[in-house]
């Protein structure tokens, strides 16, 4: 009997580089022919963006594009683009979590009151603000992985539990301010612009190297990879967008600079930043990420393969909660306290909608932790837009609402098509 010999599992394939690599028309030519298919990803949300700026632009000119306004757009969606990353992780399961927006302001309540009431240092009270968003996500996580508890149930039940804790840890009319300087910051200061080119340019680097990295090892195992040319135009697009983006914020933006200087970028954006970052590197380049995608495409295959599905599903909502306890803390910063309605009102319904808006699909297995940030640059327009216009709340609901169900729409038809063409 012949026996054949094998190359080394640490070698590379002799069929590495054998991949024929398309070009770059062949590449544009391909993305074409996915839209056409149904699968428009983000572009749907970039548009809708795009649309909807030009317009108040055009309505609003003097004041839309202040550099004031567009400092306060991010401000604006902080809390619902960091709940909407988290809502990305459930979603991608084909789950639902209805009680983030109040987890965010159990974990507030809980900051507030350690911090004012208890004078915990803020060393102690920070942690424990975010490990009461661990502990809760793990509660919704075993409820659902392991109980059974349908997703909707366990947390629509979570959500009107979570009104009553507030309730109990703030009490009925209460309000606790929030006076610590360092928390006060994250909202409302700002990095002194030198260091925010600074930080800007180190992390375009970071960013442009591990992608030239990445695309190195994809090619040199035989992977299909982008065209260097739809590489370096990505690549560029990035890089072009940020430091526009950081000379806008870094400009005067007071109304009366000659008492009050305002420049700068506001501190919370950096640190939705490397959330961001760190949370798109947990899905797409670790097992962990891709057994996600897995058990939101099919539980039972994912299973039968030797992956535990429930620890999968306990930790998806363990970082969904945990991302819901850093808008908590986003959310007291911003409004320098915390009240019985933290976390209430519009705040779940326009996470949800960032995450869906943005491409994330609510049928499971589809969606980036990008698609919550340009779905919420989406909300945050329309409602800031809106507002300066003088439209009432009812008419931002409306509108938002109608992108939504467009947004839900495209992917349910997308998905249709999809289905129809195998």
């Amino acid at each position: 009997m012949s026996t054949s010999t094998l190359p080394p599992a640490s070698s590379p394939s002799p069929l590495a580089g054998a991949v024929e690599q398309p070009t770059f028309g062949e590449n544009v030519q391909g993305y074409l022919s996915k839209i056409r298919g149904g699968d428009m990803g983000t572009l749907p949300a970039i548009l809708a963006f795009l649309i909807l700026s030009a317009v108040f632009v055009v309505l609003k000119p003097g004041t839309f594009t202040s550099f004031l306004n567009i400092a306060n757009l991010f401000q604006q969606g902080a809390v619902v683009a960091t709940i909407g990353m988290g809502l990305v992780f459930v979603l991608l399961l084909g789950e639902i979590d209805l009680s983030a927006g109040f987890a965010s302001g159990v974990c507030g309540a809980v900051l507030a009151v350690t911090l004012t009431n208890k004078q915990w240092p803020l060393v102690a009270a920070l942690p424990a603000a975010l490990l009461t968003g661990v502990g809760i996500g793990l509660i919704l996580g075993l409820l659902v992985a392991k109980v059974g508890i349908p997703s909707f149930i366990a947390t629509l039940a979570a959500f009107l539990a979570f009104q009553g804790v507030v309730l109990l840890i703030i009490g009925n009319g209460g309000n606790i301010s929030i006076t610590n300087k360092a928390v006060l910051a994250i909202e409302n200061q700002n990095i002194v612009p030198w260091l925010g080119w600074v930080i800007a340019v180190a992390a375009l680097a970071v960013y442009v190297g591990l992608s030239l990295r990445r695309w190195r090892m994809r090619r040199s195992n035989g992977l299909l990879v982008l065209p260097l040319a739809s590489l370096a135009i990505r690549l560029g697009a990035v890089v072009l967008l940020v430091l526009a983006l950081t000379f806008v914020l870094n400009q005067e933006r007071s109304l009366n600079p000659s008492r009050t200087s305002i420049s700068g970028i506001p501190i919370v954006i950096p640190i939705i930043v490397v959330l961001a970052l760190g949370l798109t590197f947990l899905l797409d380049g670790t097992a962990f990420g891709r057994h996600v995608y897995a058990v939101g495409g099919n539980a039972e295959a994912t299973r039968r393969a030797g992956i535990n599905v429930a620890r999968v599903r306990v930790t998806c909502f363990v970082i969904c909660s945990t991302l819901a306890a850093f808008a908590g803390i986003f959310g007291a910063s911003r409004a320098t306290s915390v009240d019985p309605n933290a976390g209430g009102s519009n705040v779940l319904l326009y996470a949800v909608g960032a995450a869906v808006i943005g491409g994330t699909s609510l049928f499971g297995g589809k969606g980036r932790v990008v698609d919550a940030l340009i779905g919420a640059a989406v909300i945050a327009v329309i409602d800031n837009g809106m507002g300066l216009l003088g439209y009432s709340a009812g008419v931002k609901y409306v509108v938002t609402g109608a992108v939504l169900v467009l947004a839900a729409g495209v992917d349910a038809l997308s998905r249709g098509r999809l289905r129809g063409a195998r």
